[in-house]
């Protein structure tokens, strides 16, 4: 165990060293931030069922997965744990009324809206979830906070975002423990066994995560912590850093010009 932490200190050091060596030259941490809050809105904000607009939104978050040459093996064990958390809270919009019912159990129902609605959300949250996985995979938890002050986000949720960030790799970390020990002892053979399992994981992982979060907490104030990261002075902008800004811009509004089309 000491030797898979030792391990996953120093890839995210060597990333971060590549990282600065690449991307931290190219446009100011500001500007990345920004560019990916105007994706992320962009997504959010197209109305359901606009398959063509999300698919040239993935074209280019698959580019960005190119050009950044992140861990793609990395970026999929994020995933795979967000997705459960996820998944948990919009299965429920599957089985909405609506219109044209498609499949039917008792007082169970899938409707034609109900799946159309869903299979938005979806889309919706699988790329939200991958550019904000690259923000973080690609810049240094302290420049991106560092970024978040100069933007002016309140310092309590520059705060929650700091604590996630560096415990999201031991929350992984349980996961893949949990998993491998219900493997072991062949709870995940049956789907009735595995959806128990599952259920149970989730719990077991909030109440890790919640229990852990206060102790972390308690620790930090006993060291003199108080929530708030010293302010340094903006970085000036440069012709890249305004040709990534207007090229965003212009991106998120042919997405949503295209469907016209």
């Amino acid at each position: 165990m000491p030797h898979s932490h030792s391990h996953n200190f120093h890839s995210h050091t060597d990333h971060h060293d590549k990282y600065h060596s690449h991307s931290h030259n190219m446009i100011a941490p500001t500007i990345h931030i920004v560019c990916t809050l105007i994706m992320v809105i962009a997504i959010v904000a197209t109305p359901d069922a606009r398959w063509l607009t999300w698919l040239i939104y993935g074209c280019g978050i698959i580019v960005l997965l190119g050009m950044s040459q992140v861990d793609l093996f990395t970026l999929y064990q994020r995933l795979a744990v967000e997705s459960i958390f996820v998944s948990v809270s919009v299965l429920g919009i599957l089985f909405r009324d609506g219109n044209g019912i498609i499949w039917q159990w008792g007082f169970l129902k899938i409707t034609l809206t109900g799946l159309l609605i869903f299979g938005s959300v979806l889309c919706k949250l699988g790329l939200t979830l991958v550019l904000m996985n690259l923000l973080t995979l690609t810049m240094p938890i302290p420049v991106l906070l560092q970024g978040l002050s100069i933007l002016r986000v309140p310092p309590l949720l520059i705060a929650i975002l700091g604590s996630m960030y560096r415990y999201l790799d031991l929350l992984v970390e349980e996961f893949m423990i949990m998993r491998r020990a219900a493997i072991a002892r062949n709870l995940l053979a049956g789907k009735r066994w595995q959806r128990l399992v599952i259920g149970n994981m989730i719990g077991s992982l909030f109440i890790r995560t919640y229990d852990r979060g206060n102790r972390i907490h308690q620790s930090m104030l006993s060291r003199g912590y108080q929530g708030v990261l010293p302010l340094q002075t903006p970085p000036k902008l440069n012709w890249r850093d305004r040709l990534a800004l207007g090229f965003t811009i212009l991106f998120a509004v042919f997405g949503q010009v295209a469907f016209y089309h």
